[in-house]
């Protein structure tokens, strides 16, 4: 008995600390790609107009960015064509606002490399300090789905809505 419950707390340990050690990897990829968010040289879809949101998004008003790697790829109307995909190093972030100023950031990066990738991409949302509201560990579990509609756009709906 007494060495069922040495077993037993041993176990419980192990699984604690390997979900602490998660957690940090998810912190630090958290803390790398947030650190993105405010690099310059993005360029603004629409002319950085604040967008509504449609087709059931729960983002709310928003501006969307690109970085250079994905702005390489996007055709005269700054849209990704159909079929398309964007390279990896691509960021999109759409800014979200409330009364006129950010409250949210929402942010993709395709790195079909990274362990925490979901179809291709991190998907995260930072508070404006930086905490995560939702976590690149969460691999896009709850995003992928939404953005899997038809046309097929790399993930991306904006296209398709506005």
């Amino acid at each position: 008995m007494k060495k069922s419950i040495v077993i037993i707390f041993t176990l419980l340990s192990i699984a604690i600390v390997l979900h602490s050690c998660k957690k940090d990897v998810d912190k630090k990829g958290d803390k790398a790609l947030f650190a993105e968010v405010g690099e310059t040289g993005y360029t603004y879809y629409q002319n950085g107009a604040i967008l509504q949101a449609k087709g059931g998004s729960p983002h709310g008003a928003f501006k969307l960015r690109f970085n250079p790697t994905a702005k390489s790829v996007l055709d005269t109307l700054g849209e990704l064509p159909t079929g398309g995909t964007f390279p990896n190093g691509s960021i999109l972030i759409k800014d979200l606002y409330t009364s006129g100023r950010i409250t949210l950031h929402v942010v993709m990066k395709k790195d079909d490399t990274d362990k925490n990738n979901g179809d291709g991409w991190l998907w995260a949302e930072y508070e404006t300090n930086g905490d995560a509201v939702v976590s690149v560990g969460g691999k896009g579990s709850n995003c992928v789905s939404c953005h899997s509609g038809s046309p097929n756009r790399d993930l991306i709906r904006t296209f398709d809505l506005h």
